[in-house]
């Protein structure tokens, strides 16, 4: 897993329209086939679940892994650091969001009817809890890692041999490193950066009983845990070491007392559009972030009530406070699992390379060429997506490649094969978003490096992300050119290919290769695509191509056959697609939604969306691929069914202001691979789902007495369909699934 599970969350976005989103909603949809059966009117809460608590509500499926007895301990730790780095997350921007709405005074109510300031009371009532649990669950694995002989020591746990060795680690290490600050009219309270996790102190000077306070601001650069040598895992943190050595620290001093706290800044970056330079915009734009208004203030249980005023008076105002009864940053125990010890973690994964290219001698056209292909990451190798550009990039007779890049990573094989082209004279061009959350400035760097070789680099749309995940290359074949293409549901990132569940589609169809050109000539130079003969594109068509094939769902059930419905995505937010569901449900089309994180909808209600079912998977990976499947007349799974993959969730924000792309999947093995095989194993899945119920809760799925099915482990030990190619055949094949319920 990685050190955060993938939220980059929007904060609440107002525009003149904003205020009738929910009722015109309802109202397009009621107004629409009059013959249908009508949805009956409820009021808004009973509607939809707040999106805000429903985040909240996947962060505690996050936290449940980090109890589940099933992982190894320190997998379970590396769960609850995630939660920890979620929460942050959210604080920095969805909170952030609310907060500065309620300053200003914007009453702007969420679907289910709340005002900010309602969100926030309910938000603030519901983030303690899980703050809460959050260190429960903390002091249960110290305990367990413990009965491992994995330690994470107190002061009063460290024998003398250690104190030894700490001290002299103290004086060499840590020491010349600390800038403590003394607090006084002379020296006001200074500037904490987001995340900033501080120590105050009250002493008296020993020779004359004269008080000080002080500030230390403990540096990132240091490590949040320090092991003490041996062979057994034995760490103590670094606030622990610093408050050991006080009087090294502030010698002829007496401690008094002292606390620690950390705060957690807005880290939302607004664009504006007037903005003549984005680069330079978002230059400023980052320093400032780094300035943000104190969001929350986290606080050491049992600081001094002094030192407690002091912190709250100086930078505490208007910011959510509260005090932790444990561990302060539960994000850092993520250091912890680092410690080599695979006996308290899952044994590694190598993915697979997909067969079929090494049956072309690792010709990654020749193969595409010769029919379509799907990799299933991480379960297949994000490699092949590297080899494929790398080989565009020395192969002769490739004369464009062009490429979206909206999270690439800190050391990107895909950035440099891309510079490989440029400057082997090729065209290259690079659609850099400089807008993916806390990955701006990365982004800027790639695209100045990018810039220096060669490659012509566009930023796109000022308002709008471009979040569609494409990649073309254009090669000369028998006198005219072949154009070559990949589109995933995930980002052009090597190390969350590792551990995101997503699709990668390799394709040479000319009719997808002439709509990629008109999706990238839209990027470049805002020439606005015209007759796409295979790919729907946001924010011009997707939202109403989704409503079209939800129409025509509900049309077959009216003609007596059936109406089916499997979608799996990250997140539904959108009213009038969640409308469009109920209508659905209500006029008897079966809709099973994989829903890994927000879900706005409200499954099960009789009346509303009685035939609606709701399941989350979190495991292992995260579940991240977008999948649209439509039965169009027929039982699923069905070699007939209009099956799509995507960038884009149902949120209004990648509907209406994020260029997405959705691709229909017709080559039948690669549709039988991704409805029979990856849609199939996730509705099936017992081991690592959790069903939503009409009250807002979810409950674990409890395998009640059936063969119990784990769908990450299905495909770590079985190949898929398309990548295998020849050596299918020669092979035992792969266990076909079969849908059963199950309770899942």
């Amino acid at each position: 897993m990685s050190e955060r599970i993938e939220t980059h969350e929007e904060s609440p976005v107002i525009t003149p329209a904003t205020t009738e989103t929910i009722e015109q909603a309802v109202a397009d949809v009621q107004s629409q086939h009059d013959e249908a059966v009508a949805v009956e009117p409820v009021a808004p809460r009973e509607r939809y679940f707040n999106r805000e608590l429903s985040w909240l509500a996947f962060n505690e499926r996050v936290l449940d892994e980090a109890c589940n007895p099933a992982h190894p301990l320190l997998e379970r730790l590396r769960f609850l650091s995630i939660s920890g780095a979620n929460l942050d997350e959210f604080f920095m921007v969805r909170v952030a969001g609310l907060r500065g709405q309620q300053i200003n005074l914007v009453e702007q109510l969420s679907a289910d009817g709340l005002t900010p300031t309602q969100q926030l009371d309910a938000l603030g009532e519901s983030a303690e809890k899980l703050m809460h649990r959050q260190q429960v669950v903390w002091r249960e694995l110290r305990r367990e890692l413990a009965a491992q002989d994995f330690r994470v020591l107190s002061n009063k746990d460290v024998d003398a041999e250690s104190s030894r060795w700490l001290e002299e680690y103290f004086r060499d290490q840590v020491l010349q490193v600390l800038t403590p600050q003394a607090l006084d009219p002379a020296h006001p309270f200074p500037f904490i950066p987001n995340k900033g996790f501080s120590l105050i102190f009250d002493l008296k000077r020993i020779s004359d009983g004269e008080p000080i306070r002080e500030l230390l601001m403990i540096p990132p650069t240091l490590p949040r845990f320090v092991r003490l040598p041996g062979e057994a895992a034995r760490y103590v943190s670094i606030e622990n070491i610093i408050r050991r050595f006080t009087a090294i620290l502030f010698p002829g001093y007496e401690l008094l007392g002292d606390g620690a706290f950390r705060i957690i800044r807005d880290s939302d970056i607004e664009i504006e559009e007037e903005a003549e330079d984005l680069v330079r915009f978002f230059h400023t734009a980052i320093k400032r972030r780094r300035r943000g208004r104190v969001i929350r203030l986290r606080m050491e249980a049992g600081m001094p009530q002094d030192l407690e005023t002091h912190v709250c008076d100086a930078v505490g105002q208007g910011a959510i406070v509260s005090e932790a009864s444990g561990f302060l940053g539960i994000a850092d125990l993520d250091a912890l699992t680092e410690e080599n010890r695979p006996d308290l973690k899952w044994p590694p994964y190598t993915p697979r390379f997909p067969e079929r290219i090494r049956e072309h001698d690792g010709d990654c056209f020749a193969a595409i060429r010769d029919k379509d292909i799907v990799v299933h990451h991480p379960y297949e190798s994000f490699e092949v997506v590297i080899a494929f550009l790398k080989q565009a990039a020395q192969d002769p007779d490739v004369v464009a490649i062009k490429q979206t890049l909206y999270r690439a990573g800190k050391q990107s094989a895909i950035i440099r094969a891309l510079i490989d082209a440029a400057e082997a004279g090729k065209s290259v061009t690079a659609v850099v978003e400089l807008k993916a959350r806390f990955d701006e400035e990365q982004n800027i760097m790639w695209a100045s490096q990018l810039e220096r070789a060669g490659v012509q680099v566009v930023y796109g749309f000022t308002n709008w992300k471009t979040h569609a995940k494409i990649s073309m290359v254009v090669r000369r074949e028998n006198g005219s050119f072949r154009t070559y293409c990949h589109f995933g549901t995930g980002n052009y990132h090597p190390v969350t290919a590792k551990i995101y569940t997503d699709i990668s589609f390799f394709t040479a169809d000319p009719k997808i290769g002439r709509d990629a050109g008109q999706v990238f000539n839209y990027i470049t130079g805002y020439v606005e695509p015209h007759d796409l003969e295979r790919i729907t594109i946001s924010p011009h068509g997707l939202r109403e191509k989704l409503s079209d094939l939800i129409d025509a769902e509900i049309d077959h059930v009216r003609a007596g056959r059936p109406g089916t419905i499997w979608a799996k995505m990250n997140s539904l937010v959108d009213p009038s697609i969640i409308e469009k569901l109920y209508r659905a449900s209500a006029a008897g089309v079966q809709v099973d939604l994989i829903v890994r994180g927000i879900c706005c909808l409200r499954p099960g209600v009789p009346g509303l969306s009685e035939n609606i079912r709701v399941k989350s998977v979190v495991g292992r990976f995260l579940e991240h691929s977008r999948i649209f499947c439509f039965g169009d007349g027929k039982a699923m799974p069905s070699p007939e069914a209009k099956v799509f993959i995507s960038s884009a969730d149902w949120m209004p924000r990648n509907l209406d202001r994020r260029v997405e792309y959705m691709l229909p999947i017709e080559n039948p093995t690669v549709h039988e691979q991704v409805l029979g095989q990856v849609m199939v194993a996730n509705l099936i899945d017992t081991e690592q789902s959790w069903v939503l119920k009409p009250d807002g809760s979810y409950d674990r799925v409890v395998n009640a007495g059936g063969k119990p099915f784990n769908l990450h482990r299905y495909f770590m030990t079985n190949p898929s369909l398309s990548g295998r190619g020849a050596a299918l055949k020669k092979s035992e094949g792969v266990p076909r699934l079969k849908l059963r319920r199950g309770g899942a």
